[in-house]
């Protein structure tokens, strides 16, 4: 997580006026579009995501302060406002629960995710407990990747985490694991009772 200045940092009163999502956005496009840049260059150029990219001039989440601080330099914006906003963007007192059990199911032939706290939106990181049913790394018709990083902490049971260009790692209950997700990875349990895990991705 990213650091929130605090009112001791001598910021000053432009906090007050800093743009919200939609003129940030708004201003981020314009900047973009003025130095001929398609959404791609400049999210290759930010070492952000495309998605991330469109999400923020839309108005669609909430960019961290190295995510502006990136596009700052990328588009040679100098209006310290938006670092005032990114870095105030933390506080939205947003709050979402989830009781034991009652995320929202989403299966696939080879996990069982339960997504938590699904009722907020835009948020950047997307927690969620997996039952792990594949037995083979065969059962995956191709890797899992996706843009991000993720992490891993094994709940119960024994599982072998398969990825892209590293050797099998085995994993039991209690183990942890963080690493890129566009990396191609595929979990399959090992034990007697099928693995389960909590992860927690976040598009970066």
């Amino acid at each position: 997580m990213e650091p929130i200045p605090s009112e001791e940092t001598g910021l000053g009163p432009e906090a007050v006026e800093a743009p919200d999502g939609e003129v940030l956005g708004k201003m981020i496009r314009d900047a973009r579009k003025d130095k001929g840049l398609t959404l791609e260059e400049a999210a290759r150029a930010a070492a952000i995501g495309r998605s991330t990219l469109s999400k923020i001039e839309n108005n669609q989440t909430r960019p961290s302060f190295e995510i502006i601080r990136r596009l700052m330099q990328t588009l040679e914006l100098e209006t310290p406002q938006l670092f005032v906003q990114s870095g105030q963007s933390g506080v939205t007192g947003r709050r979402d629960f989830t009781r034991t059990g009652l995320g929202e199911h989403k299966e696939t032939s080879t996990y069982d995710h339960e997504l938590l706290c699904s009722e907020l939106t835009s948020k950047r990181m997307v927690p969620y407990i997996s039952t792990i049913k594949a037995r083979d790394v065969t059962e995956f018709d191709n890797w899992v990747r996706h843009q991000g990083e993720e992490f891993m902490f094994v709940l119960s049971g024994e599982l072998i985490l398969y990825t892209e260009h590293y050797r099998p790692l085995r994993m039991g209950t209690g183990d942890s694991v963080y690493y890129d997700s566009g990396m191609g990875h595929g979990c399959v349990s090992v034990s007697e009772e099928d693995a389960r895990v909590l992860w927690v991705s976040l598009e970066v």
